[in-house]
């Protein structure tokens, strides 16, 4: 069913795309009323949840770690699994953004007949982890140059080496094929897996469906006749970039698709579980050195509390404790 529903609401997007910039002519709220107002919903929402996670009290000190804390000087401390220092906490960070360190290390288990439990390696996850979010970020960086005049140095470089093989005309960009194969073997996996498949929500089949679209029409204004003229494209890009938007008489309706598709990811951002993006720097269990040996941490919730002291209590029981013939410190 959440598979189903969240197909649903993307064909249905679709639709109302399609008949809003086809025959009812709606193309100047599809091209500037619904990206301006998505791009303000992500940046309420962005900030609105970044200020909420930033409220939340840490009570406890709980760095998720995997190797030796440091300790005596004779026993080697490994200091990215389990960083000492902030610079420690900074690489440690560092892996986990850039190469996905947990993921990496993530594996899984099956239970086969026996019964035995056998654990797996999951790397075919992160290699498609690391593909679709590196090919996202190339194509978001590519996409500046309808954004700049003129266009940055790096935004030409990209394109040169996304496009290094040179096959076909227009040339095919290496990212093209490893996002759309990205998100395939996403939602294949979530199908394919009995108990992954009981586990997934609509939040977790919609967004897999949305950026599918939106990569399938990307495809096919790069690469079938549905193109879009790259100035009329660019001319939009920069009016609303100005403020100042103009819509181009020439533009179909695949493109202000494309662009509405693009919004409402925008839009849903920030309410959704993509926001791990902004997540991962706000998680305690990442963001904190695992210095506990060294340094005591307080729970900030602490509340002054009359507590009655073993003294206190031997001199209020003295006589009953030895009348049991209970030791006692004082006589």
């Amino acid at each position: 069913m959440p598979l189903v529903i969240s197909l649903l609401a993307v064909i249905v997007l679709v639709v109302i795309a399609l008949a809003g910039t086809g025959s009812l002519g709606l193309q100047y709220l599809f091209g500037v009323i619904f990206p301006y107002a998505a791009l303000a919903t992500f940046l309420i929402g962005l900030v609105y949840r970044v200020i909420t996670w930033a409220r939340s009290p840490v009570p406890f000190h709980i760095p998720t770690i995997c190797g030796q804390q440091k300790s005596h000087s004779w026993i080697k401390h490994s200091k990215l699994e389990s960083p000492y220092t902030t610079l420690g906490v900074i690489g440690r960070m560092a892996l986990e953004i850039f190469f996905f360190r947990s993921l990496f290390r993530n594996t899984k288990v099956d239970l086969k007949k026996g019964p035995r439990l056998v654990y797996g390696s999951e790397k075919y996850l992160w290699m498609a982890g690391m593909a679709f979010h590196y090919s996202f970020l190339i194509i978001l960086l590519r996409h500046l140059r309808f954004f700049a005049e003129p266009v940055p140095f790096f935004v030409t470089a990209l394109q040169t080496l996304d496009g290094f093989f040179q096959i076909w005309l227009p040339i095919i960009y290496i990212t093209d094929g490893l996002i759309l194969a990205a998100l395939l073997f996403l939602l294949f996996r979530r199908l394919y897996d009995v108990k992954l498949r009981y586990l997934s929500m609509a939040g977790d089949y919609f967004p897999l469906f949305l950026l599918l679209g939106i990569a399938i029409t990307g495809y096919l204004m790069r690469y079938t006749t549905a193109k879009a003229d790259l100035v009329e494209v660019k001319e939009l890009a920069m009016g609303l970039l100005s403020f100042r938007p103009v819509i181009p008489a020439g533009l179909d309706s695949v493109f202000y698709l494309h662009i509405f598709l693009v919004s409402v990811l925008i839009a849903y951002f920030p309410f959704s579980k993509l926001l791990h993006m902004a997540g991962v720097f706000m998680s305690p269990t990442r963001n904190l050195a695992n210095n506990s040996r060294a340094k005591r941490h307080i729970n900030p919730w602490n509340y002054d509390v009359k507590v009655h002291t073993y003294e206190e209590y031997e001199d209020e029981f003295r006589d009953v404790m030895k009348a049991a013939g209970m030791p006692v410190e004082k006589e």
